[in-house]
């Protein structure tokens, strides 16, 4: 569970990120309020969304068990357990 939200946060912070990097390669000072005007900030923050966004929908496409299947849970087999699969 903790790589999924890893992965969203690493893919929400990207732009802002990058950004930092661009000021810091331009000589810019990064850590000043100037360098991060609002609309700037609106703009990263509506990157970072759209980012997240197609990872949500790549995530729903192609991971997963295939249409049509099957989940049988998990349970114990002749002494053993067998955990949940989808055939």
């Amino acid at each position: 569970m903790i790589r999924p939200v890893l992965t969203e946060l690493a893919l929400f912070l990207a732009p802002f990120c990058a950004y930092a990097l661009f000021l810091w390669v331009t000589k810019e000072h990064v850590f000043e309020r100037e360098s991060w005007p609002p609309k700037r900030l609106a703009t990263l923050a509506i990157a970072a969304l759209v980012l997240m966004l197609g990872s949500f929908i790549v995530l729903s496409h192609f991971s997963g068990a295939p249409p049509g299947s099957t989940y049988e849970p998990a349970h114990m087999e002749d002494g053993q357990f067998v955990p949940g699969r989808t055939r």
